[in-house]
């Protein structure tokens, strides 16, 4: 009985490659394992909607951020509580941070005839401006001061004129949803 050294030699070569892989696929699977989980990502506070030329606008369809720009102590959360009162969807509150001046109320938008800003503007009196002015927020920005009487009653919808986006409140992205 012979022993042939060139297969104990193959024998003891596939061991050991084996042992390797098997080692380095331990050490993958274990780096996999305590990975620690992706991070949750904020849902945004909108959805940029495309509202086409003769659709109609709702409150529900239009997220609202109020700034108070030198009206009274939470002029600015009154204010939005009674927009969302009225089905507007919830955006930011805070105060102006800008040079708007002695103002009753601003409508600030990139399009002076957005359906969303002038729905808006329908709530907040006859002294409301709307304003070619981003203002960074999410949705459509109004700005309150002293001279601001308050939320009225405002038109139900505004029919677009032209082809727009309005920012749109994740629950009330479906039109179907308005009811």
């Amino acid at each position: 009985m012979e022993l042939d050294l060139r297969h104990n030699g193959r024998s003891a070569m596939t061991l050991a490659v084996l042992g390797v892989v098997f080692l380095a696929g331990i050490t993958w699977a274990w780096g996999r394992v305590t990975e620690p989980f992706p991070e949750k990502e904020p849902a945004p506070p909108c959805t940029d909607t495309l509202i086409r030329a003769g659709e109609d606008v709702a409150p529900p369809q239009v997220l609202v951020t109020v700034l108070n720009a030198g009206g009274a102590d939470g002029l600015a959360n009154k204010t939005m509580d009674k927009l969302v009162a009225a089905g507007f969807g919830k955006g930011q509150t805070g105060n102006d941070p800008s040079d708007s001046g002695p103002v009753a109320a601003q409508v600030w938008a990139k399009d002076p005839g957005d359906p969303a800003a002038i729905l808006l503007a329908s709530y907040l009196g006859k002294d409301v401006e709307i304003v070619d002015r981003p203002s960074g927020y999410p949705g459509v920005t109004i700005v309150v001061g002293k001279r601001f009487k308050g939320v009225r009653g405002g038109r139900e919808t505004v029919t677009a004129q032209t082809d727009s986006s309005v920012c749109t409140p994740p629950l009330s992205s479906n039109p179907d949803d308005l009811g």
